[in-house]
């Protein structure tokens, strides 16, 4: 009897001087990383419990079996891989997945929509002895990184370890691509040890191409096919109860410039709803209030306590977005007045709260022309939204909810070329 044969070594595969740089200098990381974080910690901008992830200690124990490590930088990113988890645990439903995230918004939010046999840890900072302890500790058979957000020690010291690579729903626009094309070199050797590279839209496929990748697939956006995000029972019913019989319209994802247009439309004399205002950045609340004050209306505080009471209602909590597109008939998506250029219209479309946006929608312009292209959205003007805001869009809600609907199947030809990789280790 024979043994069977150990997995040949991957390739080595030469570095370039731009990326040899990198890594050298990726080892005087840790001589200021703790201190860093620390200071963001007196700050509440990492977790108490969980910052030291950031340095490789490992929050939780590996399960047993295959592993399949899945990295976005952000809430939305992050959100968004739930569609793709789902996708490859129909196929492969003993196989137990890891989301990492570098922000504490997405650790909050991702915990209340986390899917099965997923947990979640902070991506360790690029330093060997930090994400050495990461690998050693996890043991991934497969890493898919998404959108854009490439740690090239992480990349290089995974690739190392013969751990299949892939890059998904790849977004770069023209601004992104001009702040890396100088970075040429670099991307070329990370993209080199990519097995498989996914973009949202031909543009992006195009900069991707430009920067060194090779065999460039076009395969849409995940978060159209990301499953509703959830709600707490308890919190859904009261609130419920507190807004019976009254209109409701929701500010989703909220920035200044949103704010500032939708508070002066309540001013036009059209019947007047209450606004749910949820910012992007729940810290904001009280001065979102005092914004409110200032064009006339009066406001409440959800992180205080209090409840709809007022004119505009600050939902400046984290984690209940599903609550309120559930709640909310119709919503205006935050980001589509100012230079933020818009937020995921999918999270509306799935929970049948109907879709309005501002004209600035440069970040999801392929997610809003299939929306437009189905009826399913609306563009308005400031000078409209007064009249949008008070008009039954019920209609155009349930074409965005068929979508979606459509939409959380689509990612079955993906999820199998992606466990082929893991396969083929």
């Amino acid at each position: 009897m024979t043994s069977a044969r150990p997995p040949a070594p991957p390739p080595v595969l030469p570095l370039g001087l731009q990326l040899r740089a990198y890594l050298a200098a990726s080892h005087a990381i840790p001589l200021a990383a703790p201190v860093l974080l620390q200071r963001r910690l007196a700050k509440g901008k990492e977790l108490a419990d969980r910052w030291r992830e950031k340095l490789g200690e490992a929050g939780l124990p590996r399960p047993d079996g295959h592993l399949i490590w899945l990295h976005a930088v952000g809430l939305g990113e992050t959100l968004a891989l739930r569609g793709l988890i789902a996708a490859l645990a129909a196929q492969s439903p003993a196989t137990s997945y890891l989301v990492t995230s570098t922000t504490k918004g997405s650790a909050l939010v991702l915990a209340q929509n986390l899917p099965p046999r997923t947990r979640h840890q902070f991506l360790p900072l690029d330093a060997p002895g930090y994400l050495g302890r990461f690998l050693d500790h996890w043991r991934p058979d497969l890493s898919i990184w998404a959108e854009q957000d490439l740690w090239p020690r992480a990349v290089i010291d995974t690739a190392s370890r013969g751990i299949p690579l892939a890059l998904v729903n790849a977004r770069m626009n023209a601004d992104a691509y001009a702040r890396r094309r100088h970075w040429r070199g670099l991307y070329a050797d990370l993209f080199a040890r990519f097995q498989l590279v996914t973009a949202q839209d031909e543009v992006t496929a195009r900069h991707l191409s430009a920067l060194g990748a090779q065999d460039v697939r076009t395969s849409g956006s995940l978060k159209a096919a990301a499953p509703p995000l959830q709600a707490d029972p308890q919190a859904l019913a009261a609130a419920r109860a507190l807004l019976v019989g009254r209109p409701v319209v929701l500010l989703a994802s909220s920035h200044p410039e949103d704010e500032a247009a939708v508070f002066t439309a309540l001013r036009t004399p059209h019947p007047k709803p209450l606004l749910i205002v949820a910012p992007r950045d729940p810290h904001r609340g009280p001065d979102i209030a005092a914004r409110a004050a200032e064009h006339g209306h009066s406001a409440t505080l959800r992180s205080a306590g209090e409840g709809p009471t007022a004119d505009v209602w600050i939902a400046d909590t984290f984690g209940e977005m599903g609550l309120w597109y559930r709640l909310c008939p119709v919503c205006i998506i935050g980001g589509t007045h100012g230079a933020t250029e818009g937020h995921n219209p999918w999270e509306p479309a799935a929970l049948g709260s109907a879709i309005l946006h501002g004209p600035r929608i440069a970040n999801f312009a392929g997610d809003f022309a299939a929306l437009h292209q189905a009826g399913a959205a609306l563009p308005v003007f400031p000078e409209g939204l007064a009249a949008a805001m008070a008009t039954d869009h019920s209609r155009m809600a349930a074409r965005a909810k068929r979508l979606s609907d459509a939409a959380q199947d689509s990612l079955a030809p993906l999820a199998a070329d992606l466990l082929a990789l893991q396969a083929a280790r």
